[in-house]
């Protein structure tokens, strides 16, 4: 499970570079994420998906909670901010998404708890080196019934994070972790050309044990819903040295 995630302004130059480097940097490129240390489902989350219609690598906004385009509602009545591998291309809220619509999902790391009700302890996961981690996802576009079909607003980009079973050392954690995919299977995963199915949910599962399996984990003070900043992700050792 992946409930809460962070993700400073640094992946505004990271996220060009990395364009940058495939050799396929759009035209306009002007990323403006803001620093955010406390993201929750159905707040803004950074993603990076691939255009079939322009070809253009594109740095996104997108709703975290995933609504299909058959949706009445933005809202649902069950939770879609994270989406499990096991069984994916036979589920209809993913299936369609899955074919053409994957996206890499952008953070800093992420945060789990252990601990009884009230008592909760925090603990936030992140590259050893700091490093951008990219987290596979799907998204969809949700039209507004609501709007007139030329209204621009009508449609809302909103995405998911997919999980998997945890690696052996964030077990004692969570029992789910996100897929964390190496960079060098970014352009893979996002790829419209590549009909997605079971199998490369599977393949991007075993790619991204690696990852996780070498993440820092660090406890964090408890904080509430409504805190925000760098003080958020700063180890507790950290802060006692």
């Amino acid at each position: 499970m992946c409930g809460r995630f962070a993700m400073d302004d640094r992946v505004n130059s990271e996220i060009t570079e990395f364009v940058t480097r495939t050799g396929r940097r759009p035209d306009e490129w002007a990323p403006d994420w803001e620093s955010a240390f406390n993201i929750a489902p159905t707040e803004d989350i950074p993603i990076l998906l691939d255009s079939a219609k322009t070809g253009e690598l594109r740095f996104e906004r997108a709703r975290w909670s995933l609504v299909p385009a058959w949706s009445p509602t933005l809202k649902l009545k069950f939770p879609t901010f994270n989406a499990r591998a096991e069984g994916m291309a036979e589920k209809s809220t993913w299936r369609k998404p899955l074919q053409t619509h994957r996206a890499i999902v952008l953070a800093r790391g992420f945060y789990e708890w252990t601990g009884e009700r009230g008592h909760k302890t925090p603990w936030f996961m992140s590259d050893p080196d700091g490093a951008l981690l990219g987290f596979a996802g799907l998204y969809s576009w949700w039209p507004d019934p609501t709007k007139d079909a030329d209204n621009p607003d009508r449609w809302t980009l909103t995405a998911t994070i997919i999980t998997s079973d945890s690696v052996k050392t964030l077990a004692g954690i969570h029992d789910r972790n996100p897929v964390i995919l190496p960079e060098d299977l970014w352009l893979h995963w996002i790829d419209p050309t590549i009909s997605g199915d079971q199998d490369l949910v599977d393949e991007a599962v075993r790619a991204g044990v690696t990852k996780a399996e070498q993440l820092r984990i660090d406890q964090v003070q408890p904080f509430t819903s409504k805190d925000d900043g760098l003080h958020l992700i700063e180890a507790i050792d950290a802060q006692s040295s």
